[in-house]
């Protein structure tokens, strides 16, 4: 996966979360804090979006160098105004990131713990990757929980983002 196809991936990764948040956040704090059940990864909204927020940041450190014990918890977002405050910030450093890698940082192997102490390492991109693909698979939990209690939120899907992205579509 060259740079160029990082890059674009990760605007569409922030354009995507942003656009799941905001449907969550028009249905209210309440909402968002509302127990849905065992049988999703996060049992609430917040907390969906907690995780994908906090699953970015992990992974950034590590990138950075860092190995974080574990990650944001949704305790630690008072409210969902806490979180996008803490999000918005953090998408800047990691857009910042992504903006400063060469095509020769793809290859850097990136050794690191996860959060229970065991070592690992891979090249950077296929790490890269795998946030955003992570990500996903959270956004259509949260998705669905969102259509479950009200109606279906607007489409995250990436030939959507590019057709808003090249003007063909209103966003």
């Amino acid at each position: 996966m060259g740079l160029e196809m990082i890059r674009i991936l990760y605007q569409y990764h922030r354009w995507a979360n942003r656009r799941l948040f905001d449907a969550v956040a028009a249905l209210g704090e309440e909402t968002a804090a509302r127990e849905m059940g065992s049988q999703w990864s996060f049992p609430t909204l917040k907390g969906m979006l907690g995780h994908i927020y906090g699953a970015d940041w992990v992974w950034l450190e590590r990138w950075n160098g860092g190995s974080p014990t574990g990650l944001p918890a949704d305790r630690d977002f008072a409210t969902l105004a806490d979180l996008r405050g803490r999000w918005d910030a953090f998408e800047q450093e990691q857009q910042a990131f992504i903006e400063g890698l060469s095509e020769e940082d793809l290859a850097r192997v990136v050794a690191y713990r996860d959060t229970r102490g065991n070592p690992y390492s891979l090249p950077l991109w296929p790490l890269l990757q795998h946030v955003a693909n992570h990500a996903t698979h959270h956004r259509s939990e949260g998705a669905t929980m969102v259509t479950l209690v009200s109606s279906s939120p607007p489409p995250t899907d990436m030939s959507v983002y590019h057709l808003i992205a090249s003007g063909q579509l209103r966003g």
